[in-house]
């Protein structure tokens, strides 16, 4: 994943708004951490299904490793947004790139960047298996 500085939000053609449930907030008076989790695994899940049209019920999907990088706390009045995009295919797995940033707000911020290897598995034997070609032409921006 890309620094700040070189972090080209050109190259994200997919967004989705998110928004903060109380129960989000911890005694900080910010976002709790173990949250981002959960906000970057709903943008994945839309990616998977807006962009690749992907049915899990065929192909699955699951997680082989995420890092997440924390830049700076969302707090309560935020208003953001996250961005998802494929920037690998390999035979079984993928990597998807996805930042946190604000949405409307005067002063642009990013709020954390992800990194997600994901591994597509058979869903009769949980074992991985190839990228359906189907998934794999619409996973990668053209170009």
């Amino acid at each position: 994943m890309s620094t700040n500085s070189d972090l080209n939000l050109d190259q994200f053609s997919f967004s989705c708004p998110l928004q903060i449930r109380f129960s989000d907030i911890d005694g900080y008076m910010h976002v709790n951490n173990g949250v981002y989790f959960s906000y970057f695994e709903h943008a994945r899940g839309l990616f998977l299904h807006e962009i690749a049209g992907w049915n899990v019920m065929e192909v699955g999907t699951v997680v082989g490793k995420t890092t997440i990088e924390y830049l700076r706390p969302i707090h309560l009045e935020d208003k953001f947004k996250c961005l998802v995009r494929c920037s690998r295919i390999g035979n079984s797995s993928f990597d998807l790139e996805q930042v946190i940033v604000s949405d409307g707000d005067s002063e642009f911020k990013v709020f954390s960047k992800c990194h997600t290897v994901m591994v597509s598995v058979d869903m009769k034997t949980m074992k991985p298996t190839p990228v359906p070609a189907v998934y794999r032409e619409k996973l990668l921006p053209s170009g």
